[in-house]
């Protein structure tokens, strides 16, 4: 979203052999609200009740840019963070040893005094997707953010709960939605992550969609194409490696609040290629 966070040229960063032009799937405004019915909802596949459309745009390899970007400007950050735990699809090591990698390192990341973590989901391109407690997850295709001006503070109030909620704003502390994606292989060669500068992103581009869980309602953005837009990726990325993407900021000065991300085809990628296999960690960190 535009503001007072200085933006940078497109340029600087789109002249590497990494660079791809690839193809992105994008939501076709409507004229009422879309419907995004989950898995866990129809027990099946999820299910759409809006239309999307494919644009080729240019993904620049954000390695040229030798580590700048950051979550406050750009919305997305990549850090090298080796992780001590072997098996990432192990659920009591990831939610005991790896939940305590990813909170040291949102606390010094950013000066953080609290994480608290609520989700951990894999994704693979691969087969039937990758193993988690509520079923098997594949990549997800569709340009999006996991949280909108209304769900990002609503799904904060849900874990903390609305008191401690309340008190931490009332005490002028700042809470951050942010994800922790990284490689559970590497390096990645098949259907890597996009991420839109969010200082490219126009608020009427951000797509409200309502997500139908069984129990709940939730918020998602999807992303209209405008040519406008700058897209990056981290070509190879390895085990040792991490974006951090930003879901959501209570600030509204200015900085980066949202960047849309989805997964993309390379195309060098082929059926042979091995496949991608993720994991993400969503928090949120009080400031």
């Amino acid at each position: 979203m535009t503001g007072s966070v200085q933006e940078r040229p497109y340029s600087q960063y789109s002249a590497t052999a990494a660079d791809v032009v690839a193809p992105m799937t994008f939501i076709v405004p409507q004229a009422t609200k879309p419907v995004l019915y989950s898995q866990a909802y129809t027990g099946g596949e999820p299910e759409f009740g809006f239309e999307t459309v494919e644009r080729h745009v240019l993904v620049a390899d954000m390695r040229a840019a030798d580590g700048s970007f950051t979550l406050d400007r750009e919305g997305f950050a990549l850090r090298t963070a080796p992780t001590a735990v072997e098996d990432l699809y192990d659920d009591a090591e990831v939610e005991s040893a790896y939940y305590a990698e990813v909170r040291s390192l949102l606390k010094t990341e950013l000066g953080a005094s609290e994480v608290a973590i609520f989700d951990a989901t894999r994704r693979s391109d691969g087969g039937d997707g990758a193993r988690n407690k509520d079923g098997n997850r594949g990549a997800a295709t569709r340009i999006h953010v996991d949280y909108t001006a209304a769900s990002g503070p609503q799904r904060a109030r849900d874990v903390f709960g609305d008191e401690t909620f309340e008190n931490l704003l009332a005490a002028g502390r700042r809470i951050v939605q942010v994800n922790v994606w990284r490689p559970i292989v590497g390096p990645v060669q098949r259907s890597p992550l996009a991420l839109a500068d969010a200082a490219s992103i126009r608020s009427e581009h951000l797509v409200a969609t309502d997500q139908l869980f069984p129990n709940r309602t939730g918020e998602i953005y999807h992303l209209a194409y405008d040519e406008a837009q700058r897209w990056y990726y981290a070509p190879d990325m390895t085990r040792d490696e991490i974006l951090l993407i930003k879901g959501w900021d209570s600030l509204e000065d200015g900085r980066a609040r949202f960047a849309p991300h989805t997964a993309f085809q390379l195309p060098s990628q082929t059926d042979e290629t091995p496949a991608r296999e993720s994991i993400e960690i969503r928090t949120y960190a009080v400031i």
